[in-house]
């Protein structure tokens, strides 16, 4: 998929302001992150991969061959590969004929090409082998995973987000330009074992030295890291599920020692995840592909239509809160979340690491949306507030751009909390749900810079963001919200501090019957009070709904 390119002013003006953070790029990393000559000519229309792993030597052999379109006409005669150590290239062959020749950088092949005119569309076969990197703790560290399960038999995947889909096979390693197409991929296993990915299986193939292939392919286009094989001893059951946009196709692969366990567990779990996001967020974004989870070794992952799942099957994260009431043991947190991403992260993804708060932010608030759907506001509200003990405020949430730098870990509970009070600001839950199905909609299946999110948000709300944005992901600092009691005049007088000029998060007080609306800015404003509607400026009541800090004062200051 093209990616829609950042203006060159904004990206000039972040990286100003980002030099505080005294963050020190390399040109591995610039190669890795940016859109580079090399990388700008082609645009990726498919990938079709082929991978043969070994589990005794921890060894891996395969292709993959890209399709793709030649989208502008003067161009370098150079395509850059990516494909990670300790792995190599072995040859590439263009258009089923010719051998390319290429030289390596690091992770960065750079391959000699033919002429090649606008609009036409060509392939390259890229063969690749050797030990792949190994994941030390997936799925936080990526790479593969060569494990076995409690019958000690070979258990096998890969984690590869934020370190790149090139850590096991050669692809354009950058999240901005996905197969438009959709993709394959293709594993030859020991006939003992099952191999699941991606999408429907297309294809099983049995070889006379006892292996079979097995193909899966999705028609959607697809983020390179969420292309993920997974290997083992699997059993499948299968249902349908009555979304907005029909039947939906379930899968369910599971260790086969624990079918039972997963019949009895997985399809609640799931239904009630699709009951809430369809409601909130509109149709299940890769209908076509139907849905599945998968389970695995690590706890879990958003791998597109292949989610994987390593929670246990019980509530929780593994048996933990990050909420801390409680609320969040009642359902499963891995089922939940990492399914939030098929929305946010597969649907609607990003063109640089730098904006992946678009993925996480919006992803951790599904869990609130969640609850929301289930138990209801005040539920919802608790468990929001309670996942804000997860906030370190050290960092800024979004970090430089075109390096493939990755944010702060606040891009979840703080993202989380940001939309929470965008969400009570805005004071119309039909309308907060028209803009969330409308993202998904507006966005399906692109890519997408996070500042047009941002604009999109203000443009349907009718009420400019830019500025409540600026503050939650560029800062580490909690906007104060500093409240002066005016008694003999009966007004209450209030202002942001500790916050960035133009800071104006609006804040709708609800009450029981009363309601008030103020929109504080750094300077001092007033609104009329009465002894019946006083309450609603308690410190807890806004603190509870906004990600702010009230204060009372004795005195207004300047």
């Amino acid at each position: 998929m093209k990616h829609n390119s950042f203006s060159f002013f904004l990206i000039v003006l972040f990286s100003f302001q980002m030099l505080g953070q005294e963050k020190q790029f390399t040109r591995a990393d610039t190669l890795r992150g940016s859109i580079t000559p090399e990388r700008a000519w082609w645009d990726v229309l498919r990938y079709d991969i082929q991978v043969k792993p070994s589990f005794k030597n921890k060894y891996t052999s395969g292709f993959n061959k890209i399709t793709y379109k030649v989208v502008q006409e003067n161009h370098p005669n150079l395509m850059q590969i990516d494909l990670q150590k300790p792995l190599v290239i072995d040859s590439i062959i263009y258009d089923k004929k010719q051998t390319l020749r290429f030289i390596r950088e690091g992770n960065v092949y750079q391959v000699k090409t033919p002429s090649q005119s606008m609009g036409s569309e060509h392939e390259v076969k890229i063969y690749f082998s050797g030990k792949p990197h190994e994941a030390i703790r997936p799925p936080w560290d990526g790479g593969w995973t060569f494990t076995k399960d409690e019958k000690g038999r070979p258990w096998m995947t890969v984690t590869c987000q934020g370190l790149g889909a090139s850590i096991w096979y050669p692809n354009k390693d950058h999240q901005s330009d996905e197969p438009d197409r959709g993709a394959s991929l293709t594993m030859r296993v020991s006939k003992e074992l099952m191999a699941v990915a991606n999408g429907r299986l297309l294809d099983k193939t049995p070889h006379q030295d006892g292996t079979i292939s097995y193909k899966w392919g999705v028609e959607n286009p697809i983020s390179n890291y969420t292309i993920i094989p997974y290997i083992g001893h699997y059993e499948n059951f299968a249902e349908v599920y009555k979304g907005i946009q029909g039947d939906l196709d379930l899968n369910y692969w599971v260790l086969d020692y624990n079918l039972d366990k997963a019949k009895d567990y997985m399809p609640r779990e799931v239904h009630n995840m699709l009951d809430a996001f369809e409601y909130w967020f509109g149709p299940y974004p890769f209908y076509e592909d139907g849905f599945k989870l998968v389970e695995t070794s690590n706890t879990g992952m958003e791998h597109q239509s292949n989610i994987s799942y390593g929670n246990y099957y019980a509530g929780g994260y593994r048996g933990n809160d990050g909420s801390g009431t409680g609320l969040g043991l009642t359902w499963d947190f891995i089922i939940i979340h990492e399914s939030g991403h098929e929305w946010f992260g597969n649907n609607i993804t990003t063109n640089d690491l730098a904006d992946m708060y678009i993925h996480e932010s919006f992803t951790n608030y599904s869990e609130t949306l969640f609850m929301d759907y289930v138990y209801g506001e005040e539920a919802a509200n608790d468990y929001n507030y309670g996942t804000r003990s997860g906030i370190q405020n050290k960092e800024p949430i979004i970090p430089s751009y075109g390096v493939n730098a990755k944010g702060s870990g606040d891009m979840y509970p703080k993202g989380g909390n940001m939309l929470h009070s965008i969400r009570h600001s805005i004071d119309d839950d039909k309308l907060f749900k028209n803009i969330l199905t409308g993202l998904n909609m507006t966005f399906h299946n692109k890519t997408v810079d996070g500042i047009e999110i941002q604009r999109y948000i203000s443009e349907k709300s009718g009420y400019d963001y830019s500025e409540v944005f600026a503050q939650y992901l560029t800062t580490t600092d909690i906007p104060i919200l500093q409240l002066y009691v005016d008694a003999p005049n009966n007004k209450m007088f209030y202002r942001y501090t500790n916050c960035i000029e133009g800071f104006n998060l609006p804040l709708v007080l609800n009450g029981t019957q009363e309601r008030i609306k103020i929109i504080p800015s750094t300077e001092w404003q007033s609104v009329p009070i009465q002894n019946r509607n006083q309450y609603l400026f308690t410190p807890w009541r806004i603190e509870h709904k906004y990600y702010l800090d009230v204060e009372l004062v004795k005195q207004m200051e300047e």
